[in-house]
């Protein structure tokens, strides 16, 4: 079936993992066996062969590079200038993989609806594009609101204004606080350009503050449930609902640590804490219960986003297996429109709405 990922870091695994992602998953984790530089080396998940493979046709890919003030322990980049930087080399490989066919670039309604019917068009081609909307994750690497609309220019049509941690524009996740001026200009400056805002990773604080301010299309590319795993990265149901009355769409995310509860990172697996793809869809079908439909849940699975089959359900060999969605969706009595929506009907509902 058709599938829409809403997150994926493809330019960090090619520009910091250094992984060909043209190339098989079987050569990616052949060429990766030795290394130990990261706990997901050998173990990956994801590469354009994978996607094509799972008739995974659109994605969402993120750009993605953290500033961190003096005192700051979380990786990133020591000036906002030095962030910028990296994600235009982010940006450049996918304007490579574009001018080598692999990738194109679908930026407004136009060239959505012309990428689908080339898609649908070209069957099994094992060479066709593979289409993608660009979003920022975390929003450091903006030197300053000037550089919103250059981003749009280069075809940024989706921004997170925070990640983890303490951020320029908003904190993020394990951090608090509202945003400052930065922040609710940043706002304003994405609602003049009709840029979505992602909500995912906002601390609670922000989160309240950005919807109140924000009147564009927002979305949650990637995010599961708090009521199920009590952490602050996940989803309150209060913020669910809010996210549900907006016309927002949630992404489910397949990293282990926000499926299962009481994951220790380092020492649990996946086998011995039963993490499964039903398990992801326990998240997916709590925001139905809330929301009384199956209008507000897709997949943004966030795999490969620094952790491989490591910390993935157990039963995911690669993302070609997104395609074991639809089977568990109808043994539990989700509807075959149910199906489609949650594989790309709800997520094109919202594209078509946000850039008519």
């Amino acid at each position: 079936m058709f599938t829409i990922d809403a997150h994926l870091d493809l330019s960090m695994n090619a520009m910091e993992w250094n992984r060909d992602l043209r190339s098989s998953i079987t050569e990616i984790r052949e060429r990766e066996k030795n290394k130990t530089d990261k706990p997901d080396r050998g173990k990956g998940t994801v590469c354009l062969p994978e996607l094509r493979k799972g008739n995974i046709g659109l994605v969402v890919a993120t750009q993605i590079a953290r500033y961190v003030a003096p005192g700051n322990p979380l990786p990133g980049w020591h000036s906002p200038e030095q962030a910028w930087a990296q994600t235009q080399a982010q940006l450049a490989w996918y304007k490579t993989m574009e001018a080598e066919n692999e990738m194109v670039a679908v930026k407004d309604l136009a060239s959505l609806e012309n990428h689908l019917q080339a898609w649908h068009n070209q069957g099994d081609d094992e060479k066709k594009a593979v289409g993608y909307i660009l979003s920022l994750e975390g929003a450091d690497s903006l030197v300053s609101i000037d550089y919103v609309e250059r981003a749009w220019q280069h075809g940024l049509r989706a921004i997170g204004p925070a990640h983890y941690g303490p951020g320029r524009y908003a904190n993020g996740t394990d951090a608090s606080g509202k945003m400052d001026e930065n922040g609710l200009d940043l706002l304003k400056k994405m609602e003049e350009l009709h840029i979505i805002l992602d909500a995912t990773h906002l601390c609670d604080d922000a989160f309240w503050q950005a919807l109140e301010n924000f009147n564009g299309q927002v979305w949650a590319s990637h995010n599961n449930c708090r009521a199920l795993v009590d952490h602050n990265r996940q989803y309150s149901d209060e913020q669910i609902k809010e996210l549900i009355d907006r016309g927002a769409v949630i992404g489910a995310a397949f990293d282990a640590w926000m499926i299962v509860p009481g994951w220790v990172r380092g020492r649990s697996t996946p086998q011995n804490m039963n993490c499964h793809i039903e398990r992801v869809i326990d998240h997916l079908d709590h925001i139905c219960q809330i929301a009384g439909n199956a209008l507000h849940i897709g997949i943004g699975s966030d795999l490969d986003g620094a952790f491989g089959k490591e910390q993935s359900p157990y039963d995911l060999e690669t993302i070609a297996d997104l395609q074991k969605i639809p089977a568990i969706l109808t043994s539990r009595g989700y509807a075959e429109e149910d199906v489609n929506n949650v594989m790309h009907g709800n997520w094109l509902r919202f594209l078509r709405k946000a850039w008519a």
